[in-house]
């Protein structure tokens, strides 16, 4: 499932194109991966669709990603598994061309995006205003990539939680996944079942370091194509070759050359080095 970085520089992409660009009209195939709940019954597809405003801007927080018009209209957008959107027109029979939209850019030439999901877990959210996008994404905790050092180790620090669990949890960090998480804490070394009440605030800091660091590297690398992801260009990302520990269990862990560990930490597979990731237990205090 893209992560966070996936889903930046998908934006970073859109943006370049997208802003300034008035939506002229729509081509729906499938209506159901629309979320219309923020409107009601009797709302047509073009209102929520953002036909005949131009985009001003576009905002991500964690996974998602949100096209803001000029009216106030905003169109809420997640990937799921295997979402991309694209710029280029449907194409005849192409049944996972879900969603398509003409744009009339600023610079005159017309072009079409195109939302597909074949295994669609991914969606649209329709949303009459910046308001209803916000509580939308009240649930989300603050954004891993764009959140001060500061506010990501207060809501890391002195939780009972296991290290992973807690990087996973979408409340507590937004936009951090199974791929980032397990890098992220392979550099700080920092087992996956590390109960984060056990750290030190320097150690817990030191970790916000290294996940805004992995996450900043993703983004600058396009972030990591492992099957469907591409960006609005077609083009997959490149971090997936940098990955040291996702996905590599049983072999060599390239610190210390012993074989990495496979198990499962939150529900998810989990690849570690048991040597160069080890449990911090707390000191106990000495009584006299």
């Amino acid at each position: 499932m893209p992560e966070l970085p996936e889903v930046e520089h998908l934006r970073q992409t859109l943006e370049r194109r997208l802003v300034g660009a008035r939506i002229a009209a729509i081509r729906c195939g499938v209506h159901d991966v629309i979320d219309r709940s923020a409107y009601g019954r009797n709302a047509g597809a073009e209102r929520m669709l953002l036909v005949g405003a131009t985009i001003t801007e576009l905002r991500r927080r964690g996974k998602n990603l949100a096209l803001i018009a000029s009216d106030g209209r905003v169109l809420g957008l997640h990937l799921g598994m295997s979402g991309r959107v694209t710029f280029d027109p449907p194409e005849e029979g192409d049944r996972h061309a879900h969603v398509a939209w003409r744009l009339e850019p600023r610079r005159g030439a017309k072009g079409w995006m195109t939302f597909r999901d074949p295994r669609r877990f991914g969606g649209l959210v329709a949303l009459p205003t910046l308001d209803a996008l916000d509580a939308h994404w009240a649930d989300l905790g603050p954004d891993g990539f764009l959140a001060s050092p500061d506010e990501l180790l207060e809501r890391l620090l002195g939780r009972r939680r296991q290290a992973k669990a807690a990087l996973l949890d979408q409340s507590v960090v937004a936009g951090i996944g199974n791929i980032y998480a397990d890098e992220a804490l392979f550099r700080a070394r920092l087992h996956p079942l590390q109960p984060l009440d056990r750290l030190p605030r320097p150690r817990v800091a030191q970790l916000v370091g290294i996940v805004q660091s992995v996450l900043r590297e993703a983004v600058e690398a396009g972030g990591s194509t492992l099957r469907d992801y591409v960006d609005a260009d077609n083009q997959p990302g490149a971090f997936q070759r940098l990955h040291v520990v996702y996905g590599r269990a049983g072999l060599a862990c390239p610190n210390c050359s012993r074989l990495l560990t496979g198990t499962t930490a939150a529900g998810r597979t989990t690849v570690f080095c048991a040597h160069c990731q080890p449990v911090v237990h707390k000191r106990r205090t000495k009584r006299f």
